[in-house]
């Protein structure tokens, strides 16, 4: 009969479905936590649990926060004027690692794939409508990924924000097709941003 104990293999299934994390990877964490004192354990633990009931969605950009408003959103020194509309908060942190951008941001929590089921309603994107009319936005960047999906994501936001005369960009192709914003360095998110076009 081969090795098997239910409660180690229940654990490394659980790491093994998390993003990026392989069969092997998820062993070594499981048999890595195993080894963890108690108080170690608890602390981690506390620390899933404490993130998982305290973060939610600012009221304003749709970032992760555990406050109302995220501390970008309560900065009174951001320009207010510009929207940089990115797929997750991943990218909100690889745009303020860049320390360039001044603007605010706006996170959809996807993009727009009919493959898998996603559509406009499923996304952030009725919240940004709403901060385009009540608000004097200048421009919206668009940000997302330079995949099919974050193509067709920022031309159907810029056909919706066309009637409200709005300045709509999109990052220069400084970031390479297919790839994920969150693993860009700085220097390519800088002039991807410098050389971001109109969309039409």
């Amino acid at each position: 009969m081969a090795y098997h104990v239910p409660a180690l293999q229940n654990l490394i299934d659980k790491f093994a479905s998390l993003p990026g994390i392989g069969r092997k990877s998820a062993q070594r964490i499981a048999f890595h936590v195993l080894n963890l004192p108690d108080d170690a354990i608890k602390s981690f633990s506390d620390a899933i649990l404490e993130a998982h009931e305290k973060i939610h969605c600012c009221k304003i950009c749709q970032t992760l926060t555990d406050s109302e408003i995220c501390s970008i959103c309560a900065q009174n020194d951001r320009d207010k004027s510009i929207i940089c509309v990115v797929e997750s908060p991943q990218d909100v942190m690889a745009f303020e690692r860049t320390k360039e951008y001044n603007g605010t941001y706006h996170v959809l929590h996807g993009l727009i794939s009919p493959i898998d089921g996603v559509t406009p309603d499923q996304l952030k994107i009725k919240e940004l409508l709403v901060r385009v009319t009540e608000n004097d936005i200048e421009e919206v960047i668009m940000a997302t990924n330079p995949t099919v999906e974050g193509e067709a994501t920022a031309m159907y936001i810029s056909k919706l924000l066309k009637p409200f005369g709005v300045k709509v960009s999109r990052l220069a192709y400084g970031i390479p097709v297919g790839g994920s914003l969150e693993y860009a360095d700085e220097v390519t998110l800088m002039r991807a941003l410098e050389g971001r076009n109109i969309l039409e």
